[in-house]
């Protein structure tokens, strides 16, 4: 074993000092030089110098009162006693340095949304934001009006709607266009778009809690013929598969496959829905400035580069 000094009688040292006192840069200097048998080699890891590499390990071997080097003029290799430490190190030492040395918790911002996250944009923004910040952005998803924000259950949200008069920092991020989800074998199933106007020929279902449209966005002189109130997203999209009514929604829903028993379609003339951010006006995450920012560029980006691109058609 390594304590060698126990086989030839010595004593073992007692605490303050031999080995009691060993350094953990001395065991980090050991390794280098047993890994890459150059002291040269193991000072430029470690960005130190020769002559401080080489008296960490002669205060190792003395306190361990045997040497752990075979060296030469032309070489150096690997005592037993040194063979044996670097493979008990090559294991414990990556774990005392976590130990010792713990790395900082990574700062979590959590991110409230009521139902389906717009495409693209906001998974880029998340990735540009966890890169520039080294933070982790967590996903939650929120069943009310302000998914969240205003009972601290989140640090930030992004609301389809009318965005909260106060209390809350507010950052435009545009609007999204709308679509009609219509029962399977509906009369509207199959069309190529359906008129706003059309839809107030059926009973309409309104996700009141946390739905982009509501009552108000109809006109007094022709509302609905009905209204199926829900509370959220999943409700909304089971009510229209039970044929209670027809629905509007973002139109993002268009490129995805959300319900076998519910069609989607093109809606014109139909109101757009405003996107923001919302987070407090107190109290507010030391990132969420930062979060903001960072979606406002990308979406900027990318609308500069869908415009250039109108443009460059023939």
């Amino acid at each position: 074993m390594i304590m060698s000094a126990q086989a030839t009688g010595q004593r073992m040292p007692e605490p303050g000092t031999g080995m009691w006192d060993l350094n953990f840069k001395h065991l980090q200097a050991f390794l280098a030089v047993a890994d890459t048998l150059s002291f040269t080699s193991a000072a430029d890891q470690l960005g130190s110098n020769q002559p401080t590499l080489t008296r960490s390990v002669r205060r190792l071997e003395e306190q361990l009162g045997v040497p752990l080097f075979l060296r030469t003029t032309r070489q150096v290799s690997l005592s037993p006693d040194g063979a044996r430490l670097r493979d008990r190190l090559r294991e414990l030492l990556p774990h005392l340095s976590q130990a010792l040395f713990p790395e900082p918790e990574r700062p979590v911002l959590r991110l409230g949304f009521a139902w389906l996250l717009p495409d693209g944009w906001v998974q880029e923004a998340i990735r540009r934001f966890e890169k520039e910040t080294g933070a982790q952005v967590e996903l939650r998803r929120r069943d009310d009006r302000w998914a969240g924000v205003d009972q601290a259950a989140v640090d930030v949200a992004l609301l389809r709607g009318r965005p909260p008069a106060d209390r809350m920092k507010v950052t435009a991020l545009g609007a999204e266009e709308c679509a009609a989800a219509v029962p399977q074998g509906h009369p509207l199933d199959g069309r190529s778009w359906v008129s706003w106007a059309e839809l107030a020929d059926h009973p309409l279902v309104v996700n009141s809690m946390s739905g982009a449209i509501q009552d108000a966005d109809w006109s007094a002189d022709a509302p609905p013929a009905g209204t199926v109130r829900c509370h959220n997203f999943d409700e909304c999209l089971e009510s229209v598969a039970a044929g209670r009514g027809v629905s509007v929604m973002p139109d993002l829903v268009l490129r995805r496959n959300l319900h076998p028993a519910v069609a989607f379609v093109p809606l014109r003339e139909a109101p757009s829905i405003p996107l923001s951010l919302i987070r407090p006006v107190q109290g507010a995450h030391p990132l969420a400035e930062r979060f903001a920012l960072v979606t406002r560029k990308v979406l900027l980006t990318r609308r500069s580069r869908a415009a250039g691109r109108v443009r460059a058609r023939p």
